[in-house]
C-alpha cells in the first residue's frame, strides 16, 4: 500500500507566482472554456514560442497544480503511470506522475508528446474519451479521474518526422489550440520583460528572428524561436557583445551548415553594424 497521503498530495506541483504570459488572441478564454469541460487539448506550434509558458499561465489561473513531463523515446509507460519499487517496508506501488495527477486532481502536461514511443502513449486514450480513467494494469486498479483532472499536450507539427507524427486515433481524442510567434511588437514586449533589455535591443533581437523564420523550409527546419532572443537579450544584458552573443544562442544553436550559418551572421551584422 502506498503511505498514508498528504493532504495535498500535489503541493509540490503548485505554481506559487503568476507567471509572465503575453496572449497572441483568445486563448486564454477557449482554455478556460475547454478546462470548464475538462477537454483533453493538444498545442501545436514552433518550438520555443511559448506553448509550455501559457499551460504554465493557465494552471495558475485556475488554481491547479500542473504536472509536466517532457517526453521522449525511453519513456516507458511506468514512467507515467507508476510502479512496484522496494522500500524500507517491502515492495510497494509509487504512482506515476501521471496517476498522481488523475488522482488529485492536476493538470497534466505532456511536452512533446510525439517524442514517447506509441505504445507508451497509448495509456492515455481512456482518459480522453467519457471513461476518464486510467487502468493500472500492474496494480489490477482502475484510477477513475478527479473532477478537476485536465490532460493537455504539445508538439510540434512542423518539425516532426512522419515516423513521429501523431496517430490518428490519438489526435481525434483532443481539442486543439495553435501557436505561433507572436505579433513582432508582442514579441518584443516578452523579450524586454523576460531578458530584462530595453525595448529597442529587444526589437532589434525579433527582427533578426522575423528574417530567420521566412528561411524555413529553404534550408532551415525553423526559424530562431522566442526563447532564443530571450537567452541573446540576457547574454547581451550581462556585457557580452551583441554579435558574439547572437553567434552563440541562435547562429551555432540553430545550424550546423555553413551557408545557413553565414546568412544568419549576415542578419545579425546587418542589424549590430
Amino acid at each position: 500500500m502506498n503511505p498514508t497521503p498528504s493532504p495535498d498530495a500535489l503541493a509540490a506541483y503548485r505554481i506559487a507566482a503568476e507567471p509572465y504570459y503575453r496572449p497572441a488572441g483568445g486563448e486564454v478564454a477557449l482554455y478556460e472554456h475547454a478546462y470548464a469541460h475538462r477537454m483533453p487539448l493538444i498545442l501545436k506550434g514552433p518550438t520555443g514560442c511559448g506553448k509550455t509558458r501559457f499551460v504554465e499561465a493557465m494552471a495558475w489561473r485556475l488554481g491547479r497544480p500542473l504536472v509536466t513531463l517532457a517526453c521522449n523515446e525511453d519513456m516507458t509507460a511506468s514512467d507515467l503511470v507508476g510502479r512496484y519499487l522496494l522500500d524500507a517496508h517491502g515492495t510497494a506501488w509509487h504512482d506515476g506522475p501521471l496517476t498522481l495527477a488523475v488522482r488529485h486532481g492536476g493538470i497534466c502536461y505532456l511536452d512533446e508528446v510525439v517524442e514517447a514511443r506509441q505504445d507508451t502513449t497509448v495509456v492515455i486514450h481512456p482518459l480522453t474519451d467519457a471513461r476518464r480513467i486510467l487502468p493500472l494494469d500492474k496494480k489490477g486498479e482502475i484510477v477513475h479521474a478527479h473532477p478537476d483532472f485536465q490532460l493537455v499536450v504539445s508538439y510540434n507539427p512542423g518539425y516532426q518526422s512522419s515516423a513521429k507524427d501523431m496517430k490518428p486515433s490519438t489526435r481525434q481524442r483532443f481539442a486543439s489550440l495553435e501557436f505561433d510567434y507572436p505579433q513582432a511588437e508582442v514579441e518584443a514586449a516578452i523579450v524586454a520583460h523576460e531578458a530584462q533589455i530595453d525595448t529597442a535591443l529587444a526589437q532589434t533581437l525579433v527582427a533578426i528572428a522575423r528574417r530567420s523564420r521566412a528561411l524555413k523550409h529553404h534550408g532551415l527546419d525553423e526559424g530562431i524561436s522566442t526563447r532564443m532572443l530571450i537567452y541573446a537579450g540576457v547574454l547581451i544584458r550581462d556585457g557580452v557583445a551583441p554579435r558574439d552573443s547572437c553567434d552563440m544562442t541562435m547562429t551555432r544553436a540553430l545550424t550546423d551548415d555553413p551557408d545557413m550559418a553565414a546568412a544568419l551572421r549576415g542578419f545579425v551584422d546587418a542589424a549590430f553594424p
